[in-house]
């Protein structure tokens, strides 16, 4: 990885994926190719001559079980793994080239992605990176849910769920600052309860989901263990809001509380910053931010039974 992180990266050379999409079922294959510095994340259908959805909140679509852009009539969905991995491992510029509506479920996390970043390297750019720094509280609330943003140093995330037996309720802090995502949150899967499976399949959904891209629960505990973390189901929770925040379209500097939340309260969250302008300001580059050892979280990959 470069090493001035007050400057905006892109991929050294293209990396290429092949899967199947995760409520489709649909198979894909994927390409991401260096971009210009400024040009963002652009997604380009290359089975719909070459169209062009750039990953910012006002292309924002579907959100209830995955988050899906559109511009016009033309979609991408399940975006949520590939941004968090960029935002994550630090790429500012990419094209993501992508010959089906869906984004390859792979193995339910965004690992793939950093180890395929990690062989080939990124390169910096020579334009600064921006960041959106918190000037004040902005907030979404549903009920018991609840996301909010809030005025800080680095990019801390504080993440509660209170899920149904086995899960339960679980909690982490991070920052991407102090660069915990690759050790931390990447390699956390996404998670399903099977007893929904029929009402998913029904409403169209989880159409590619297979025990080695996604932990499938029952009532007694996790089906296809074991897990990569104690707390695997928050943390994955949390990968999937670094994702949907990436739709900001630059990192945000500041500190994001969220209890119970989803993909519709995430996006509801960048699309309530991007409408209040005066919540936040553009600088290059965060305050510095000491490494935390409160809530600190071991890293690691060792199994753990449920």
């Amino acid at each position: 990885m470069a090493s001035d992180p007050h400057f905006e990266r892109t991929i050294r050379s293209g990396i290429e994926f092949c899967g199947v999409g995760l409520h489709s079922g649909a198979p894909v294959s994927m390409r991401l190719v260096p971009a210009p510095a400024g040009s963002g994340i652009v997604f380009r259908r290359t089975d719909l001559d070459n169209f062009e959805i750039a990953a910012t909140g006002r292309n924002v679509a579907k959100v209830s079980y995955a988050t899906s852009l559109m511009r016009g009539s033309v979609l991408i969905s399940t975006t949520e793994h590939l941004l968090s991995a960029l935002i994550g491992y630090g790429v500012d510029n990419v094209i993501v080239e992508i010959n089906n509506l869906e984004v390859p479920i792979l193995d339910g996390s965004s690992l793939p992605y950093i180890r395929a970043f990690e062989e080939t390297g990124l390169k910096q750019q020579r334009r600064k990176r921006e960041y959106m720094r918190v000037l004040k509280p902005v907030e979404v609330c549903d009920g018991a849910k609840f996301i909010g943003v809030y005025p800080g140093k680095g990019y801390a995330i504080d993440y509660t769920i209170d899920f149904p037996e086995p899960i339960g309720y679980e909690t982490l802090r991070v920052d991407l600052a102090t660069g915990d995502y690759v050790k931390l949150i990447s390699p956390a899967r996404t998670f399903g309860f099977k007893e929904d499976e029929a009402m998913l399949r029904n409403m169209g959904l989880i159409r590619g989901v297979s025990d080695e891209s996604a932990i499938i629960l029952s009532r007694k505990g996790v089906e296809n263990g074991p897990l990569r973390f104690p707390d695997e189901f928050v943390r994955h929770k949390v990968l999937d809001l670094i994702g949907d925040l990436a739709l900001a379209g630059r990192r945000i500097e500041g500190r994001v509380v969220a209890e119970r939340a989803g993909h519709a309260m995430h996006t509801a969250l960048v699309q309530r910053m991007l409408r209040d302008r005066s919540s936040w300001e553009l600088v290059y580059g965060y305050d510095e931010v000491a490494e935390p050892e409160a809530h600190r979280v071991p890293a690691g990959l060792q199994p753990v039974t449920a």
